[in-house]
């Protein structure tokens, strides 16, 4: 049992240690609203991937739906 409570003492050590170390970009304060929320860019338009419908495609799938 000793080395069980051994144990969790020396990683809860650790831990707290790694926390400390994270410095201004480990953020502990929980969810931010308003102001405070930091959201990163949008992506640019010239990203978006367009995959256009192949004609022969679209027709059998319309053809599908009629009926």
């Amino acid at each position: 049992m000793w080395k069980l409570a051994l144990g969790f003492a020396v990683f809860a050590g650790v831990a707290l240690w790694v926390i400390s170390k994270g410095g201004d970009s480990l953020d502990m304060g929980g969810e931010k609203h308003g102001a405070d929320a930091v959201h990163a860019p949008d992506a640019p338009a010239s990203a978006a991937v367009v995959v256009p419908v192949a004609p022969a495609a679209s027709a059998a799938a319309s053809a599908a739906s009629a009926g």
